[in-house]
């Protein structure tokens, strides 16, 4: 009998531990965590600084490409546009020459001339205050400014030189408006040369 009643209090005492320890954890957990100190703060506020510099410096980097691209396509866009209306205004200084270049033989024709000319002299100017300039044709080929018609075989020139212009060139600074087409010298072709045996000769009778 004393032992069961032993038993029971070891029980009892036992359950009372466990209830303890199970208070004092709860206790443990519903504790307020300690208050963080002026050092942690300011760290805190260092870090928070340091990453709103960075996004910041990010998108200032983003910006600045954005209207670099964006400049690059506009002056592209208008460079293109530039040059269609050049490269028609050289085909209407072609005319104009081929109208200077007619024989005068009225004083209608003379005064007409006079208009043509000046109306050339003003699309000159145009051209040359914006930089157009005719591409020298001359020397030896290059195909950076200029367009091969045909070629030619001569002796008077190398092989890969201009013999002739066909239709003049033109240049806005370092873009060409329109190749000059010219007419290259050729090597000439080795001629072949038949060679003829001679017949063996009969030594004998």
């Amino acid at each position: 009998m004393a032992f069961g009643k032993r038993k029971k209090k070891d029980e009892t005492m036992h359950e009372t531990s466990q209830t303890s320890e199970s208070a004092e954890e709860q206790a443990g957990a519903e504790a307020p965590a300690e208050p963080p100190t002026p050092e942690d703060e300011l760290e805190a506020a260092h870090a928070e600084r340091d990453a709103f510099e960075q996004k910041w410096l990010r998108a200032q980097a983003d910006f600045q490409n954005l209207r670099r691209r964006t400049a690059e396509d506009i002056d592209a866009a208008v460079g293109r546009a530039k040059s269609e209306v050049l490269a028609e205004a050289i085909t209407v200084l072609d005319y104009l020459d081929m109208a200077l270049a007619a024989p005068v033989t009225t004083d209608e024709a003379k005064n007409l001339k006079i208009g043509v000319e000046m109306t050339r002299g003003q699309l000159q100017g145009l051209f040359d205050r914006l930089d157009v300039k005719p591409i020298v044709a001359e020397g030896t080929f290059d195909p950076a400014l200029h367009q091969a018609v045909s070629t030619v075989e001569t002796e008077e020139h190398g092989p890969g030189e201009i013999v002739e212009v066909v239709r003049g060139g033109w240049c806005m600074g370092e873009t060409v408006l329109r190749y000059a087409q010219v007419r290259v010298a050729a090597a000439l072709e080795a001629e072949e040369t038949a060679e003829t045996e001679e017949e063996p000769s009969d030594g004998g009778e």
